[in-house]
Order: C-alpha cells, then sequence, then structure tokens
C-alpha cells in the first residue's frame, strides 16, 4: 500500500507470499483435453500444460518462466478469451479461500464459485447481489470480465461491489489495492512501485467510456479513477488476480417473479418502458430485471429435446417477459397473496397491488405465470426456462459443427442502448439478420437496453455472414450513443476486437497497449486477448 508520503496516485508492490512449489502441473493429453476449449466453443484450443497454483508466489514463479499464460476460471467465456491457443494455462481452482467476513464485505479467493459463495453468504443471511446469469462462474472471472447478471438493473455490475483485489503482476511483485486508497492523479496517471524500487508510470486512456448500464469493453478509463477499476474488466491481460473483497447486503430481498406472454415485440417493450418508468416514480415499483425471450427464441426451447425437463411453462410463439420485483425482505406468499388480493382495492396501496395494476392497465396480467416469495422452486423454472435459450442454440451450434462445417462458432452479439433507443436498435438487429437470411434469435435484458441476437447456422457460409451482421449491428449500437460490447467482454473474438477499435478508436486502442506494456513488459498475460495477438 502507499507510504503515508506517497502521492495518492502511487501503489507500492509487495513480494508474493506462500511456497513457490505449492502447484499441481499436467501434461497429460487426455487431460489437457478438457480446458481446450470455452463456453464460445471455438475449436482448435491447445496448451502444452495446465498448473493450479495455490500461492501467490507459485503463481509468481509460473510467470517467472517467461512464456506465455492465460488464466482461467470456470471457462464460461462466450469470446473465446478462455481458449487456450498454445499458452500454459494457469487455473484459479485451487485459490478458494473464503473468508473474512464483516457485515458488509467477505474476501473471496479468485477460484470461488459464485454459486459456492452465495451458500456461503446465505448461511451467515447476507447475499451478493449481482451474480451473473451462470452461477458456476468464478469471483475471479466475474470481477476479468465485470460481470452482469439479471438484476443489474437495480444493482449494477460486479465493479461497483468490488472493494479490493489482490493482484499479482506479470513481474511477480503483488498489488494489495483497497478502493479509495488510490487514485489517478489530476494528469490522468498511476504510478506503479516494483518490488526492487522501479517506478512505472500507467497513463489512464482518454476515450469517453458509453453512459450505458453496464459496460465490459476494454480497460476502464475515467478521470481520477480508482485503480481497482483498472484491473476489473481487463480479461486477465494486467495481472492475475488471487483474491477480491467484495461488497455483500445483510439482508435479502423476498422475490416477486413472473412470466409475463406477450403478443408481440412491441408490446414487450411498451410494458418494459412502463415498469421502467414505474421504478423510477415516487410510487415505485422495485423492479431489478426484465428480460425478453423473443419468438424465435421460445421456438428453439419448445423444440430443443431437454424442453421437457424444465417443468416449466414454455412462452407461446411471441415471445415473453421474465420480470423480477424485489419485495421488503419480511414478505412471505401468504403476505404477498393478500396484497394481490386487495389489488383493486382504492384504499390498498402495496408494491404489489401497483405492479398487478400495472399488468392489467396492459392487458397482460390474465396470462402471467407468477411464483410469490418463497417459491424458490417456481422462481428456479422460471429461470431454467431463461437458461434454456442458449443453451438450446449451443447445441445447435454443436449439431452444426459436426454436420456442417466444424470451423463454424457461436455467434452472438452483445449490444446495448439507452432504452429509448431499443426500438431502434432493434429494427436494425432484424433489418441486418434479414439481409442476410440468417436464421436468429433474440434475447436479453430490456430493463437494461442489452440485447443478445444469436445467429443459429444452417449452412456453411452462415458463419462469415453472422460475423459481417454481428460487426454491423455493433456499429448500429455505436451510432446511438451505446456499446456493442455490453456484458461479455472482448476475448479473443475477431469481430468484437473490431467492435472495440470501432468505439474507441485507433487512438484509444494505442492508449490501451501502452497500459499493457506498463504492467505487462514481456506481454506474457493472456497474448490475444483484447489485443490481436503478437501486440502489445
Amino acid at each position: 500500500m502507499p507510504a503515508a508520503s506517497s502521492p495518492t496516485w502511487m501503489a507500492r508492490c509487495r513480494p508474493p507470499r506462500g511456497d513457490a512449489a505449492d502447484v499441481v502441473t499436467t501434461t497429460d493429453p487426455e487431460r489437457l483435453a478438457s480446458y481446450l476449449t470455452d463456453a464460445a466453443r471455438v475449436p482448435g484450443g491447445h496448451t502444452p500444460a495446465v498448473s493450479l497454483p495455490a500461492s501467490e508466489r507459485a503463481i509468481a514463479a509460473l510467470l517467472a518462466a517467461d512464456a506465455p499464460a492465460l488464466v482461467i476460471g470456470a471457462q464460461s467465456s462466450l469470446t473465446g478469451g478462455a481458449t487456450p491457443r498454445g499458452e500454459r494455462i494457469i487455473s484459479t481452482a485451487r485459490l478458494t479461500a473464503v473468508g473474512p467476513y464483516t457485515p458488509g464485505s467477505v474476501t473471496a479467493g479468485a477460484g470461488v464459485v459464485l454459486a459456492d459463495l452465495a451458500a456461503a453468504l446465505a448461511a451467515r443471511g447476507q447475499w451478493y447481489p449481482p451474480l451473473p446469469t451462470y452461477a458456476g462462474a468464478t469471483v475471479g472471472g466475474s470481477v476479468a470480465t465485470n460481470a452482469a447478471g439479471a438484476a443489474t438493473f437495480k444493482y449494477g455490475a460486479t465493479r461497483a461491489w468490488v472493494r479490493g483485489l489482490t493482484v499479482v503482476l506479470a513481474d511477480g511483485g503483488v498489488l494489495d489495492l483497497v478502493r479509495g486508497e488510490v487514485t489517478a492523479s489530476p494528469e490522468g496517471h498511476f504510478e506503479v512501485v516494483g518490488v526492487d524500487g522501479t517506478v512505472r508510470r500507467i497513463d489512464v486512456p482518454g476515450y469517453r467510456m458509453p453512459a450505458v448500464r453496464k459496460l465490459a469493453a476494454g480497460y476502464y478509463a475515467a478521470p481520477e479513477m480508482d485503480l481497482v477499476d483498472l484491473f476489473v474488466g481487463a480479461e486477465g491481460t494486467l495481472g492475475v488476480v488471487t483474491a477480491v473483497t467484495l461488497a455483500v447486503l445483510d439482508a435479502v430481498p423476498a422475490w416477486f417473479t413472473a412470466l409475463i406472454p406477450c403478443r408481440s415485440e412491441g408490446a414487450a417493450l411498451a410494458l418494459a418502458d412502463d415498469l421502467r418508468r414505474a421504478a423510477a416514480s415516487a410510487a415505485a415499483i422495485d423492479v431489478a430485471a426484465l428480460e425478453w425471450l423473443d419468438a424465435r427464441a421460445a421456438a428453439l426451447v419448445r423444440a430443443d429435446p431437454t424442453a421437457a425437463a424444465l417443468a416449466a411453462p414454455l412462452p407461446p410463439a411471441a415471445g415473453a417477459v421474465l420480470l423480477q420485483v424485489a419485495l421488503p425482505a419480511h414478505l412471505d406468499a401468504d403476505a404477498a397473496a393478500a396484497d394481490i388480493a386487495r389489488a383493486n382495492d382504492p384504499s390498498s396501496d402495496t408494491m404489489l397491488g401497483r405492479l398487478y395494476r400495472l399488468l392489467e392497465r396492459r392487458g397482460v396480467l390474465a396470462a402471467a405465470i407468477p411464483a410469490l416469495p418463497g417459491d424458490a422452486a417456481g422462481r428456479e423454472r422460471l429461470f431454467a426456462l431463461r437458461e434454456a435459450v442458449p443453451q438450446a442454440v449451443n447445441r445447435l451450434v454443436g449439431a452444426a459443427q459436426r454436420r456442417i462445417d466444424p470451423t463454424l462458432a457461436k455467434a452472438g452479439g452483445d449490444v446495448i442502448v439507452a432504452p429509448e433507443h431499443l426500438r431502434t436498435l432493434l429494427a436494425q438487429i432484424h433489418a441486418e439478420l434479414a439481409a442476410r437470411d440468417l436464421d436468429y434469435a433474440i434475447w436479453g435484458h430490456l430493463s437494461d437496453g442489452n440485447l443478445h441476437p444469436n445467429v443459429v447456422p444452417r449452412r456453411p457460409g452462415d458463419g462469415a455472414a453472422a460475423a459481417a451482421a454481428e460487426l454491423a449491428i455493433g456499429r448500429a449500437a455505436v451510432a446511438l450513443g451505446g456499446s456493442p460490447l455490453s456484458e461479455h467482454g472482448v476475448g479473443r473474438n475477431p469481430v468484437k476486437q473490431a467492435l472495440l477499435r470501432s468505439l474507441y478508436g485507433d487512438v484509444g486502442i494505442a492508449a490501451m497497449r501502452r497500459v499493457k506494456q506498463a504492467l505487462d513488459r514481456r506481454g506474457i498475460l493472456a497474448p490475444g486477448v483484447i489485443f490481436a495477438a503478437g501486440s502489445v
């Protein structure tokens, strides 16, 4: 940590702790095979070895080997960023300590699975809100991508909840960062003092980031920003995060969840507009999330062989909105049912009453399928339906790789705009995909303005056509003041790397490369992630 006399923009490294030999390494091809792809299903992954260190010093020793290294968590990346391209893999799977706890925070190792963290917190009556959709992701992975989940509308993305980080840098020095202690100078730079006393200057990029609710688009940059934020969302290119201190809540809301069939995309957008306005009004409905499954997404789920196992009502052909509302923690199912029963009583003014009246005005109340507070199984069934959509697409992509072209990869957009521009963006998405005669489904977060158009490949040429459509859609989002990169990051996806350049320009990319070079002079951490391979 900076000494008392140090400038507020200076951070000092310490030597790594622990045993350098505390590492498990395998080069067995059969064991390596399970590490050769991530959730993006990009073919061609290869690695000479996988190492699982359990100490800072072991990580530093691996980095000292001067060989390219790719740090992974659960390999749930949708951008190819966790698919090895010849680097040694460093897995965080053994960094699983949880604690200490405080009334408002918890420290967790980078390898802690978020579902396990949630269970540990629940046992103490605590809760970490920004869980991404995939609870099998790790703490370190969620920090590396500034992960966002369904409830980002209310709670924000990961960045807002990170209170501190421990990071092993590429030269083996370790930074212990606490939010608020190291901030960029008025001129816009940090200084990092190595264990040997060498001072490295890191200039904050000068680009302006889009004003959207969630963003995973290269290195964070803002005037007088916190050094913590430079590593959040950096996708493992600037250092190896080993431990994270996260803010937590000491009261878990009671949840009302509902699947609301909509007669059209326009009807879903109008409902979302009403609910966002209600969330911002004085007589608030505490909306946490609004998810959209379009007609094709609903059809894919109905046709998927696993649909019968969902035990959830499948949406009709027109699609559906999945709504989450945070209710007072003390509200149980009986109290919620009583509020609903009094919804039409003018003297009753409860959150659920206001919600039911809004749904009735929109003509969707009768078809809504609710899960009341305490109905965890019902809520999980509705979420399973949401998750069934990308799973169905993944299975179809895998089938296309086997039957049509092994080089086909998942092609999914991750665009975000201010909600008032959603209609324009959706019209452009439909136009770009239809112009290329592509089969596609759209789902995403209407509450945030974040959409995921995904192509279902049918022909060998669909890969190139999908890439062209994704570029056009991403640039349309930029033109609307949004971002082509919202919650999945950049990774090694060449389309997303091109979109990052569209967002910040050549000058912005050069500024990010200078940050990378200042902290990783040998370019050994995640080469080819965020930036094209071979560049620093």
